[in-house]
């Protein structure tokens, strides 16, 4: 198939896509790690990408949908025609009432705005001409990405004399994206999926590289894909938030498709990954709490896919491989924490007649023969892993701290390394070649541009290494502090400001929040959060309960019934900031995204005179009502996270105590700035036209009521995108907001 009739077929399939640059890299949806959430790492040979994001659709953040009032009957067909009518007509009518109220409004922050605009794109510009995408060798080849093309250069030649192989403005889409690459092992076929900002969903294109590479298929709604062989290749499907089909396609001699994999439970999400060494390709079923692994043999990966373990309920694990031996990451036993775990004497029971693994081999990989290696420390988060042929290097996080441990297989050693006070972010660079003696990654935090570091397996030392010249920040400092919440346990809150400012208790304050799913707080690097800087703010990161920055009991303990510790942890969080001197409730704003609105919007009600402004983007701020639809794509995979209100009325008593839209009322709220999607498929924007509206009203409500000399009305300021979706924007878009 040629270019031009690439361009048409995807015509015919209605894709569109905008063009996302790194600004907002985290965004960028790609598959689970092996951990959770990492940065998209773009070229790969068959290995799962790092997000930041997250985390695939439906296994992080909620979709959410504002539906009817709790306790209301399931009406007739004709009453529900009559009602989704009636809801159109109110949702225009709040939308334009908005549009209206935002046209009015913007105007006053004109002078500012362009300030804002301004500064920002210098620093966007003086830090990613220093920031190139990442370069991946196979033998003498380099591939990498650049501006929606894939160019493949000759690694003695250098990248002057790169040819490209795939051009997204060739093919008439200068709006799309490239989301994620993978080349074939004999470097004979790429897969690349184009994605729109707009759109949950994503599109592969394989081509064939020869003297003038072709595209050989185009395979629409892909989420994951994985070569298991030269000319087979692996996808899953992506249909209303979820992945459930597991698919097989080959490209030489008898050419077909065929499903491999179908996951019954709708809590249950299918990812694909590619162990280092290829020997195996991991299908990987994961709830929220629970997770299951197959295993196709790449060495005939026609054959049928064989179970490692069954799921148990709260088990988790994820596989690795190396030297017929199978290396997992599983939370079995106590703690329920991540730890390192061999397989029992799997070689000797590899059948070594025969030229692939049994499932009979596999099936004696089960947790009755596990074997453990390396357990974490408490409240550590393992935040990601990589094997190599003699040694394997975790990522942990500690009270803030990140750390990196290096297990040795050949000395039977383990070396921790304390990473620079200054990161709170790091990001894995990929390692196609498992024999690799040198393990790449970048640290950074919201207010240091990104730095390569190396670690030496055969020098076991950390290398800093010198890249091309990037402006040095010397002026933040960072502060780690202890909050103590209602019940004793220890907050931490990560701080940054000046080193110039002085009387700091006179300084604005920018908090910082999310507590759920087990995501920490993105603490990547940002140009907004340095100007802030700049400009004499201080921010703070509150790492509440509900997220994952302590490990997964962390998680545990805000989540469900627990829910409320969350918030009272960013109670403590805000209150001990003020009695530090770090700047005063007239002075402070509070920041969340996503599903950090169920706390955000939950302090706002409780303790509203902590804050003076709240600024959410796309927020989840109806657990209840959402909960209660189990029509929705991802309600029932979310009962993990908030409880299952429908058949516990415990549960619904307790959810309806701190929703954010449940408990809206009469008194004097602070200012609120709030950014949604028209195309977010997650959260509607139905529900946050309502929510804005019933705040508006109570503010107001209160303000009548009282006679009190200047009393205050806060703004409540709604900004609709027409593009994006879900916290995913490009820079440009982003610049905007």
């Amino acid at each position: 198939m040629c270019c031009t009739g690439l361009r048409n077929l995807l015509q015919g399939l209605s894709f569109s896509a905008k063009f996302c640059s790194k600004h907002n890299p985290l965004q960028t949806m790609c598959s689970y790690s092996k951990i959770g959430p990492k940065k998209c790492l773009i070229l790969d040979c068959s290995k799962s990408p790092c997000t930041h994001r997250t985390a695939p659709p439906g296994s992080i953040l909620p979709c959410r949908f504002f539906s009817c009032k709790e306790g209301t009957k399931v009406p007739s067909k004709r009453k529900q025609n009559t009602s989704i009518v009636a809801s159109g007509l109110l949702h225009k009518k709040l939308l334009k009432s908005e549009q209206k109220n935002w046209n009015n409004i913007s105007p006053t922050y004109k002078a500012m705005t362009k300030r804002i605009k301004e500064k920002l794109e210098e620093l966007h510009s003086m830090y990613t001409l220093n920031s190139g995408s990442p370069r991946m060798r196979f033998g003498e080849n380099v591939y990498f990405e650049e501006n929606g093309c894939i160019f493949l250069a000759k690694a003695d030649d250098g990248e002057g004399n790169a040819e490209i192989l795939f051009s997204i403005e060739d093919l008439g889409f200068s709006d799309a994206f490239i989301q994620r690459v993978r080349i074939s092992p004999d470097q004979r076929y790429i897969a690349i999926s184009l994605k729109s900002e707009n759109s949950e969903e994503a599109t592969c294109i394989i081509m064939k590289l020869c003297n003038l590479p072709v595209v050989e298929k185009v395979i629409p709604s892909v989420f994951s894909f994985e070569w298991a062989a030269n000319d087979v290749l692996y996808y899953t499907t992506q249909k209303n938030l979820k992945c459930q089909n597991v698919f097989m396609t080959t490209f030489t001699y008898q050419k077909h498709t065929k499903l491999v994999y179908t996951e019954q439970d709708a809590r249950f999400f299918v990812d694909l990954y590619c162990t280092k060494d290829r020997r195996f390709l991991t299908i990987n079923s994961n709830s929220k709490t629970t997770s299951e692994v197959w295993l196709v043999d790449c060495r005939c990966p026609f054959e049928s896919p064989s179970l490692v373990q069954a799921r148990t309920t709260g088990v988790i694990y994820h596989i690795e491989h190396r030297k017929d031996q199978l290396y997992i990451l599983t939370t079995y036993g106590e703690p329920a924490e991540y730890k390192a775990i061999l397989t029992d004497n799997y070689i000797h029971r590899m059948n070594l007649d025969t030229y692939c693994t049994s499932n009979r081999n596999i099936a004696s990989s089960g947790k009755e023969n596990w074997q453990l290696v390396y357990a974490l420390e408490k409240k550590t988060k393992l935040v990601d892993f990589e094997m190599f042929s003699d040694d394997s290097i975790m990522f942990l996080k500690n009270t803030g701290h990140l750390y990196l441990s290096v297990i040795s297989f050949v000395s039977h050693s383990i070396q921790t390394i304390k990473l620079p006070t200054w990161a709170c972010e790091f990001e894995l660079e990929s390692h196609p070649e498992h024999t690799a003696s040198t393990c790449y990654f970048q640290l950074s935090s919201p207010v240091h541009p990104p730095k390569r570091f190396a670690y030496s397996f055969k020098e076991n030392n950390l290398i800093e290494q010198a890249v091309q010249e990037v402006p040095i920040i010397t002026n933040c400092h960072t502060t780690r502090l202890l909050a103590e919440s209602k019940d004793a346990t220890s907050v931490p809150i990560t701080v940054f400001h000046n080193k110039n400012s002085k009387e700091l208790h006179r300084r604005p304050l920018l908090v910082h929040v999310y507590g759920a799913y087990g995501i920490d707080l993105n603490m990547s690097f940002k140009e907004e959060k340095l100007m802030l800087i700049e400009e004499g703010w201080i921010l703070a990161y509150c790492h509440v309960r509900g997220g994952g920055e302590q490990g997964l009991s962390w998680h545990r303990d805000g989540c469900q019934h627990n829910k409320l510790k969350g918030l009272h942890d960013l109670r403590a969080c805000i209150r001990l900031l003020h009695q530090l001197g770090f700047s005063q409730p007239n002075h402070t704003a509070l920041a969340a995204a996503s599903a950090g609105g169920v706390l955000a919007g939950a302090l706002c009600n409780t303790d509203p005179a902590l804050i003076r402004a709240m600024v959410l983007q796309a927020p989840f701020i109806d657990v209840l009502n959402t909960m209660m639809k189990t029509h929705l794509p991802l309600t029932i995979e979310e009962q993990e996270e908030w409880g299952n209100p429908l058949e516990d009325e415990k549960c619904m008593k307790y959810i309806k105590s701190y929703c954010p839209y449940q408990n809206i009322k009469p008194q004097c709220y602070p200012s609120v700035f709030i950014t949604a999607y028209e195309n977010d498929e997650r959260i509607p924007l139905t529900g946050i036209l309502q929510y804005v509206q019933k705040l508006r009203k109570a503010a107001l409500d209160h303000a009548s009521r009282t006679s009190k000399k200047g009393n205050w009305i806060p703004n409540i300021i709604l900004d609709v995108q027409a593009n994006g979706s879900h916290c995913d924007s490009s820079w440009e878009h982003s610049l905007n907001e």
